[in-house]
């Protein structure tokens, strides 16, 4: 009679239910179930910290669909992996923890590295559970799979005793589940859809906010179609960029603050009303502002403000019903009304306002200046990731996006250290497509150890390092004393590159903005990994904002 182990049978489970990679990094009681995995046809990244495996894991859940699995070691490993977890809980995108554990028959002796791993993992996930029996292995990860993708995207955990992986058991004892089957697109109510459109063609200045989760949901023809034949002005939310062009006649993303102010209709597609979207409140949103809001999840729905028309359900499938309810009216929003004017007017006093910066020469150089360049450089199929503050920020304004899924940051937890181990997996899964990661010099620390693992692998991915020396921002002068040093200075001019270069990649530092593009091509021309490190004056920053970034 045949025998499987629990190692061998955890991989061939994840492989059946359609998880395709894994990061992580191998030790006690993990190291079979990386190697069971590379022989089960699961592509296996063996990364530098479990923090940036676990993003890595869940930004190919985001760009897949189906959720990326990060295998860390007990106790630490575990506890390194929460970040991840964390972060693909707020962010709504699907991936699989995977923590080895102690032995069953050590619990509560004070084993190696044991810890409570089950109950830390819960709060930061959908569903947590520990293997207690190898046989029900495929149970639990088919359960795994299901939870992640299935309603309100998120973050599972499964916990893997070392005797569960040594476990054998008899092949016919196992049963294995049929592969999760892609998540049921609900549709709305065709009462809510007639609402829906009723408030739309009541408003004097309306406004359609496109979130990632139309991304997820694979809706980007629905919402053209919808944005196209409606004449409606649209403001992405930062990765629902590219469900629509950027550049789009219909963007308002240049006239971001008056279009949220100043709207008296906004429908909320597959967004939510949290910090980013300033909580739908005042001084932000205009007082008694009608909310239509489209959500994969009930609970969403009027948090933070009332919403007048909910349309509970999958993002592609509701925007569907909405084209074929407008296929019998004629109604579309007017040309040249007051509201597309005020829009134009605003949108062209922004860009009034930053082009001196845009324009600026001289070195060292700031974040605008910078950003033409690499703008300029950047194909339209590029993976886009932004990390650290201005950088991000002022990225989301300067690096449009044209397609969907191409754009990845820090998302709605804010996390910083995101970016190498996003860029890793963008490039895993889209071997085809440019990936750039443009970081500032603060974010690049948190994971700057993966610059190992992207030449490991030799990954084609470019990084560009916007450096002026600082947290937010740097200093150009220290005192003699370094623990007298502002607490946000870092190293001005610190030589990224080199670390590049350190590990067999290409390296480029640029003091003057003339020679930005040129080392930007030659590092697009290098088949391999790629820094290019701009220093940028320490004061650099945004142009002046009428709100403060957390204004209610």
């Amino acid at each position: 009679m045949a025998k499987i182990d629990g190692a061998k049978l955890m991989a061939q489970s994840l492989k059946s239910q359609g998880v395709d990679y894994m990061f992580g990094i191998v030790g006690f009681p993990v190291q079979q179930i990386a190697a069971e995995a590379q022989k089960a046809g699961i592509k296996y990244i063996g990364m530098r910290n479990e923090q940036s495996a676990s993003y890595a894991a869940h930004a190919v859940g985001y760009l897949t669909g189906r959720p990326g699995a990060c295998l860390t070691v007990s106790g630490p490993g575990v506890v390194h992996m929460l970040a991840g977890l964390a972060n693909a809980q707020q962010n709504c995108w699907p991936m699989i923890g995977i923590g080895g554990a102690s032995p069953t028959y050590q619990n509560g002796m004070g084993g190696f590295q044991e810890e409570r791993q089950v109950q830390i993992a819960a709060p930061f996930c959908k569903f947590a559970h520990a293997v207690e029996h190898t046989h029900r292995i495929p149970f639990y990860v088919e359960m795994a799979v299901r939870q992640s993708i299935y309603g309100r995207p998120g973050a599972t955990y499964l916990d893997m005793p070392d005797d569960i992986i040594k476990g054998e058991v008899d092949t016919d004892k196992i049963h294995m589940p049929p592969k999760c089957a892609e998540p049921p697109r609900m549709a709305a109510m065709a009462d809510d859809i007639a609402k829906a459109l009723a408030a739309l063609q009541s408003a004097e200045k309306p406004l359609v906010v496109v979130g990632k989760g139309m991304a997820w949901s694979r809706a980007e023809d629905e919402v053209r179609a919808f944005i196209e034949r409606t004449k409606l002005p649209f403001l992405a939310s930062p990765m629902g960029k590219g469900v629509l062009d950027d550049n789009h006649p219909l963007s308002v993303g240049a006239a971001r603050s008056l279009a949220l102010k100043e709207a008296d209709v906004i429908f909320v597609m597959g967004a939510r009303l949290n910090w980013i979207m300033h909580y739908g409140q005042e001084p932000r949103f205009k007082k008694g502002v009608r909310i239509i809001q489209l959500d994969i999840s009930p609970e969403a729905i009027g948090q933070n403000v009332p919403t007048e028309v909910a349309l509970v359900g999958d993002g592609k499938a509701i925007v569907g019903q909405l084209n074929d309810a407008l296929r019998s009216q004629q109604w579309f929003y007017a040309e040249g009304t007051p509201w597309r004017k005020a829009i134009a007017e605003a949108a062209a006093k922004n860009a009034k306002q930053i082009q001196p910066m845009i324009d600026d020469n001289s070195a060292p150089t700031n974040y605008y200046r910078a950003l033409k360049d690499i703008a300029a450089w950047s194909p339209e199929n590029a993976v886009i990731i932004g990390e650290g503050a201005n950088t991000m920020d002022i990225g989301r304004t300067q690096l449009p996006n044209k397609s969907p899924r191409l754009r990845l940051d820090a998302g709605t937890y804010g996390t910083m250290g995101i970016g190498m181990g996003f860029a890793i997996a963008a490039a895993v899964v889209h071997p085809d497509r440019p990936i750039i990661s443009v970081s500032g010099d603060s974010a690049i620390g948190f994971s700057g150890m993966e610059i190992e693992t992207a030449c490991r692998y030799n990954l084609p991915v470019k990084i560009v390092v916007l450096n002026n020396g600082g947290i937010g921002s740097g200093t150009e002068k220290y005192p003699e004393d370094p623990f007298n040093n502002p607490p946000r200075a870092l190293i001005y001019g610190a030589r990224y590159d080199k670390m590049m270069e350190s590990f067999g990649g290409k390296g480029w530092f640029i003091d003057d903005p003339k020679d930005l593009r040129g080392a930007l091509d030659a590092a697009m021309a290098h088949k391999g990994p790629a820094l290019v490190n701009v220093k940028l004056h320490p004061n650099a920053g945004r142009k002046p904002q009428e709100f403060g970034w957390l204004t209610t």
